[in-house]
């Protein structure tokens, strides 16, 4: 489920933001073009709620990194802007699924944008094994 909502992050992304960005979904230390975005689930909690349902906190990190290292505050801002309308709603497995606890953080030039996309999910239970035939040998016999 979380590698849905990654990619469903990154088409929105790719949706507001056009071919000009690059979005990444793995961690790289070095060798990135900018502007950039980095998508990865930062923590997820799964909670039994009944029977095979389930309740899912994921909380993801999109992480900006701008282009011009001279107005990095202002690049991020407008960034920032644009994140909270981009991804209020992702669609999901064919579902629309809402962004909620949307914050930002900029620091040393770098935007972090955190958002919650949580869910039910259903879990499949094992079918259970039916006996092919049954047969029952009943007498009856009268005691006097």
């Amino acid at each position: 489920m979380i590698n849905s909502i990654i990619e469903s992050v990154s088409t929105s992304l790719s949706a507001e933001f056009g071919d000009g960005f690059t979005i990444y979904t793995e961690l790289l230390e070095q060798g990135f073009d900018r502007p950039c975005f980095f998508v990865f689930c930062s923590s997820a909690a799964n909670q039994l709620i009944h029977g095979n349902r389930y309740f899912r906190e994921n909380r993801f990190c999109i992480r900006y990194v701008p282009s011009d290292k001279e107005q990095e505050n202002k690049e991020c801002n407008a960034a920032a802007e644009r994140l909270y309308c981009c991804l209020e709603y992702i669609t999901v497995s064919g579902k629309k699924v809402r962004g909620t606890k949307m914050k930002c953080e900029a620091a040393d030039g770098v935007l972090n944008f955190y958002v919650n996309f949580d869910l039910f999910v259903y879990r499949e239970k094992e079918p259970v094994p039916v006996m092919a035939e049954v047969s029952v040998a009943t007498s009856m016999e009268a005691k006097d």
